[in-house]
């Protein structure tokens, strides 16, 4: 069996004894808590028995009865863990079985066997681009076997081939395949049951108020109990840090492990692959479901996601001139990272798997077997396969309220919205990407003259040198706000890498002033370009008289691109003044917030009407959004009277406030890609 064949690294074990010795901390500490506890809850019974006793009457019993009870509040919130059980919700699945799915089970018998684990309790299917093991568990599954349960998602099926779907099985199963796995599932369980204790307390809660309620007395106890309690919470705390950062560093050893069992059931190729196509079919699976979920108000809805999944997939595969094999993009490692300029590397201590990078770089270093991919989509391995598939996107839709009549999609009618759509956010191929995340560098439009030209190629304003220098600038961004960060202690780290070289935490403030001044001439040299660019397509312009339409639409892209802090502004100050109506406010104290207000809500109100009337506005907004904003401003709406909200008008308020940065965003977009397809005009 494989398992047998692959010894466990190194790394692993130095994780694996961190975790025993995060659970031999947690044991001592909770045994010490119980046992104070205990101690504690005799105590407290026995005196508020003598209480009763000497001091026969139902003041005495009612405070005896308190006293026992603040023992017995303590004791149950340490051990109300083992009652808890973590039953997983399957109702988004279908189970599928080996008579209606004969390949399936047999490939899945296969890697059992070679894997050397237990064959799966259940076996499901579900919609998304996943697979994972699961079980329902308790504290007691610690002591006692479970059988686990495997999900498979269409989405990750419709995507890979049957080697690739080989390969992902095997790794799910070889998390199980070796004793010392079991640790894992141990530190899983701890982590648990502090977490039960620190957070999932809502029935606890209603235990205290319920017994608080049936007495003065019995307040007075449960709240001498919560003071009692948050001095335990904060110990838990401490060992939750401890127990979490173990449990993260081994799960880390155990993608590795479970990966180089994959690889000897496969092959590296078919993993390696598969983990680089993920991304990719994950966003096509979901722009498959955002399509939809903008037109739900159309009625719109899909009777099969999958083929609309496969298409976008390819869609996006042949404009980013992917090459195809077997059916599927291959996506390899630069084309993943291609705009990922960053030189900044922190060792994530609290990240529960490796990146891709580095699982990809494993596999190549431990893995002997180069078998290639196969060459069979995955899917066809699946019986009735187009029924199920319209089981799992009905699942999907069922969830969805629609008013009205609804109206299924035929493919071909969703491969020209879509398409239609994608085109619409997007920018002409000229560009090279160069705008797909960073905008026109805004400069004095004052500062033209007629004289002002370009004398360049055409192809050196848009070439690959000058994209990734505006990449370039924004990880240089990037890295320097999160150097803000590791610099305030935010980071609980002592070394980073940076292009390569090791540096201390203290060192960040040094590195950072050196990214400043990288970023500094980075952003000269893309102002200097895009004011080339600006004399190019003014040049253009030109030949066609259209210099003032060229500059007019600079002028308002650069407008509103200045403006944009100082208009996002007041939405963040009047989010952040709102706040005081989700928590209990003397009534005087609302009323006055509200005054106070007044000023802010009509600088609101104004910036709102400012945007309806954009040209761009209409291209831009839902008919949803822009009725929200017209009955916003309607007239001054009152939101508290009679020492009541008033909900309808407080729920208007909140829908046009966060209604407003998304159309600002995507006025924003049409503006920029207005300017630009016009650009592309002037060259026809």
């Amino acid at each position: 069996m494989i398992k047998d064949q692959i010894q466990v690294s190194p790394s692993f074990k130095k994780q694996a004894n961190k975790a025993i010795y995060s659970i031999v901390l947690f044991i001592i500490s909770y045994i010490l808590l119980l046992l104070l506890s205990v101690g504690l809850t005799i105590f407290c019974t026995y005196a508020g028995i003598a209480l009763i006793v000497k001091y026969p009457s139902f003041v005495s019993f009612a405070a005896g009865a308190g006293l026992a009870g603040f023992g017995f509040l303590i004791l149950f919130f340490l051990i109300k863990f083992m009652f808890k059980s973590n039953k997983i919700d399957t109702s988004q699945l279908v189970q599928i079985k080996k008579e209606e799915q004969p390949k399936l089970f047999e490939m899945i018998s296969s890697i059992v066997q070679n894997v050397g684990t237990d064959f799966p309790k259940k076996v499901f299917v579900s919609p998304e681009v996943n697979a994972s093991v699961f079980y329902d568990s308790n504290f007691w599954s610690m002591f006692f076997p479970v059988r686990k349960n495997l999900v498979i998602g269409m989405g990750l099926v419709n995507s890979i081939t049957d080697n690739e779907l080989k390969a992902i099985l095997s790794h799910e199963f070889g998390h199980f395949s070796q004793e010392s796995m079991k640790v894992g599932s141990y530190v899983y369980n701890v982590n648990q049951i502090i977490y039960n204790m620190l957070y999932d307390n809502e029935s606890f809660e209603k235990l205290m108020d319920k017994f608080a309620a049936s007495s003065g007395f019995f307040s007075i106890f449960v709240y001498l109990a919560g003071g009692v309690l948050r001095g335990v919470q904060w110990i838990l705390q401490k060992l939750y840090a401890v127990v979490n950062v173990t449990y993260m560093g081994l799960s880390r050893e155990m993608e590795f492990h479970a990966d180089e069992i994959a690889a000897q059931v496969t092959g590296y190729i078919p993993l390696k692959e598969s983990l680089l196509r993920m991304s990719l079919a994950n966003h096509s699976y979901d722009s498959v479901l955002g399509f939809y979920e903008n037109r739900i108000n159309d009625g719109l809805k899909s009777k099969n996601i999958y083929p609309e999944q496969s298409f976008l997939m390819n869609y996006l595969a042949k404009d980013s001139d992917l090459p195809v094999k077997n059916g599927f993009p291959i996506v390899s490692f630069a084309e993943l990272n291609k705009f990922n300029k960053s030189k900044l590397v922190i060792k994530d201590q609290w990240a529960s798997h490796p990146g891709i990078d580095e699982r990809i770089a494993y596999l190549e270093k431990v893995s002997k077997a180069h078998q290639e991919n196969g060459a069979v989509p995955a899917i066809t391995i699946f019986s009735n396969v187009e029924s199920l598939c319209e089981q799992l996107t009905e699942i999907l839709f069922s969830v969805i309220i629609y008013e009205g009549e609804t109206k299924t999609l035929h493919i071909d009618e969703f491969e020209q919205l879509m398409t239609e759509e994608f085109e619409s956010h997007s920018f002409h191929k000229i560009y090279n990407s160069y705008y797909d995340q960073g905008n026109p560098v805004v400069f004095d439009l004052n500062e033209v003259s007629d004289s002002s030209t370009f004398t360049g190629n055409f192809e050196d304003l848009y070439s690959d040198a000058m994209t990734d220098l505006k990449f370039t600038a924004i990880s240089l961004r990037s890295d320097i706000d999160t150097l803000d960060i590791v610099a305030d202690k935010a980071y609980k780290i002592k070394t980073f890498d940076y292009d390569g070289k090791k540096y201390m935490r203290q060192d960040s403030k040094n590195l950072q002033k050196k990214l400043h001044e990288e970023l500094k001439e980075t952003n000269r040299k893309l102002c200097e370009n895009d004011r080339n660019i600006f004399y190019f397509f003014k040049s253009k312009a030109g030949i066609k008289d259209a210099d003032n339409e060229l500059m007019h639409r600079y002028k308002v892209f650069f407008d509103f691109d200045n403006q944009w802090d100082a208009k996002l502004k007041i939405y963040h100050e009047l989010s952040q003044d709102l706040e005081f109506t989700s928590y209990i406010t003397p009534f005087k104290q609302i009323t006055e917030n509200f005054n106070q207000l007044k000023t802010k809500e009509k600088q609101l109100k104004s910036q709102i009407q400012e945007l309806l009337n954009q040209p761009e506005f209409a291209k831009a907004i839902t008919k949803e959004e822009e009725a929200t904003f017209k009955k916003y401003l309607e007239k001054d709406w009152v939101y508290f009277k009679d020492q009541e909200y008033n909900n309808d008008n407080l729920n208007l308020i909140y829908s046009a406030l966060n209604t407003y940065p998304t159309v600002m965003s995507k006025v924003f977009f049409k503006l920029k890609k207005s300017l630009l397809d016009f650009q592309v005009s002037l060259l026809d």
